[in-house]
């Protein structure tokens, strides 16, 4: 209980500073509906498949977003060293390292609640269809890119390039996550009894990010000490 009361603890510490500022919402919001308004225009009217098509804009513009928001959500510890303070205070760093990563799947599913109605009116996806079974793929693939985003973010704080190399650490890592996001949401939007399909990629999201949880909570201690 110690331990998830710490990690709610630094979830509301970075949830009341985003209210506060409002500054990664507003900048990750708008940075997945521009991209979404620019591909709208560019491809709707030439693509067959708009299940394929508004599938892979909705991840592409969460993963970007996501990007920005966990890049932007430990550059705020540099600030007045609060990233020492943390790793100081009387709690597991597993605790730290959670609240951590709730903070930022908060903030890419606000995001995503913008991004998915978006869909359906600038694509015509049919973003009503199985809405309980799209929310699942909307969380685990937050949840798995959030995991994996939060570990390099922590790791690459102190050195300069830290923008650069998140981008180059976390992709490769993180892409079945996003393949899976982009083939289920594909098939739940497509046509047909596409339930098998999905329930696959949905199961195959529940290993992938079980897996990476418990490395990373393993794993961050050493890696910010480091």
């Amino acid at each position: 209980m110690a331990f998830l009361r710490h990690a709610a603890m630094v979830a509301w510490k970075d949830l009341r500073v985003e209210l506060r500022t409002r500054e990664i919402l507003s900048t990750t919001v708008f940075f997945a509906v521009m991209l979404v308004l620019v591909c709208s225009f560019a491809f709707v009217e030439k693509v067959p498949s708009i299940a394929d098509l508004a599938s892979a804009v909705l991840w592409i513009a969460v993963a970007f977003a996501g990007t920005l928001g966990i890049s932007r959500a430990f550059d705020r510890e540099l600030h007045g060293n609060t990233m020492r303070a943390l790793l100081l205070a009387p709690a597991e760093r597993g605790a730290i390292f959670l609240g951590k990563t709730a903070g930022i799947v908060f903030s890419m599913l606000v995001v995503e609640a913008v991004v998915v109605p978006l869909l359906g009116v600038l694509f015509g996806a049919p973003v009503g269809n199985e809405p309980l079974l799209l929310v699942c793929l909307l969380v685990l693939v937050t949840i798995g890119f959030a995991v994996v985003g939060a570990v390099f973010a922590g790791m690459l704080l102190p050195t300069r390039a830290r923008d650069v190399l998140l981008a180059v650490t976390l992709y490769p890592v993180a892409t079945p996550a996003l393949i899976a996001g982009i083939k289920g949401t594909a098939a739940l939007w497509s046509p047909g009894d596409a339930l098998p399909q999905t329930l696959f990629w949905i199961k195959f999201l529940v290993v992938f990010d079980a897996i990476f949880l418990a490395v990373s909570l393993w794993a961050f201690e050493s890696l910010v000490v480091e």
